[in-house]
């Protein structure tokens, strides 16, 4: 069902359901807020034509941080939108401006050959067509104004959107992450993402209740589509940020001698006790599959942060 005019894309990147991105609609003109990876492009070009618009009805294509599985296709998605300018947060755009430490980086992770499996090629956006956006810069679209607010705490260049008419947030990894294979009666679960490398327990429980205090009805999160009962998932939120962080310590304070495999376990243990007490519908071992990887993504980032806390 869309609701507002906004529409919920799957960008494919990596499984189905995994990874959203979102067109919202106007009166005959468009916003695209995020676009996951050159290989989404196809699918964010039939989003538009399913909404009855052109590329060249789209006015922005706004990026709310520039992690590859957000923005790794901004610069192709891009070449198509003859209109468009992309608005991005200050820390991101140098990197959509010129991305090769952006692709130097997560090649350094990944490894060429998974870039190119998961990502395809990062181009470039032209400066001229690049809008940055402060704390506070709203876009207009069409009448309808969009604001951007810093939120860090995942990621220092990351902002959340304000929809005023749908009273929503589009979130991006800022309120968790909630996949609705993990839906039960209860409604839906989240989880915070804590993935590498610029976590920071304190900025993120900042920016969620800079969120709530708009008193939002739903919250649109790239991991995956929309969610309601925001009071209830913040708070669970909040619980999980602190929990996380005091696995990490224990773990780093254990010597066990793998402190990496040490997180890793206790989070999946606090992921499966979650999804038990909520009454998801999938074992362990589904609860497991469909958060395995952002599980570890979570530990690598819990890493990173206990080493920056120490220096």
């Amino acid at each position: 069902m869309i609701e507002h005019g906004i529409h919920t894309i799957d960008t494919a990147f990596q499984r189905d359901h995994f990874d959203a991105a979102y067109l919202i609609v106007q009166d005959g003109l468009g916003a695209f807020v995020d676009c996951g990876t050159n290989h989404s492009v196809p699918n964010m070009l039939a989003a538009l034509d399913d909404a009855g618009l052109a590329p060249a009805d789209v006015d922005f294509l706004m990026l709310t941080h520039v992690h590859l599985d957000h923005a790794g296709g901004a610069g192709a998605l891009m070449r198509h939108l003859s209109n468009a300018r992309l608005v991005v947060h200050p820390r991101g755009a140098p990197h959509m401006i010129d991305p090769s430490r952006l692709i130097a980086g997560a090649t350094a992770v990944y490894g060429e050959e998974e870039m190119s499996r998961s990502y395809g090629e990062i181009l470039a956006v032209p400066e001229e067509r690049v809008v940055i956006a402060e704390d506070g810069h709203t876009v207009d679209l069409a009448g309808r104004p969009l604001l951007c607010i810093d939120t860090p705490g995942h990621a220092r260049h990351h902002y959340c959107i304000w929809d005023a008419r749908s009273r929503s947030w589009f979130t991006g990894d800022t309120f968790g992450l909630s996949y609705r294979e993990l839906d039960s009666d209860n409604g839906a679960l989240v989880m915070p993402t804590t993935s590498p490398v610029q976590f920071d327990p304190d900025a993120l429980k900042s920016s969620i209740t800079r969120l709530l205090s708009f008193e939002p009805e739903a919250m649109y999160l790239t991991h995956y589509d929309r969610v309601t009962d925001v009071q209830r998932l913040a708070a669970d939120l909040f619980e999980q940020i602190d929990a996380m962080v005091q696995v990490a310590r224990d773990c780093d304070a254990s010597g066990s001698g793998d402190r990496h495999r040490c997180i890793v376990d206790a989070l999946s243990a606090m992921c499966l006790a979650r999804a038990r007490a909520h009454e998801c519908r999938l074992d362990d071992a589904g609860v497991l599959q469909v958060l395995g990887m952002d599980i570890e993504l979570n530990a690598q980032g819990l890493g990173v942060w206990l080493d920056r806390d120490k220096r």
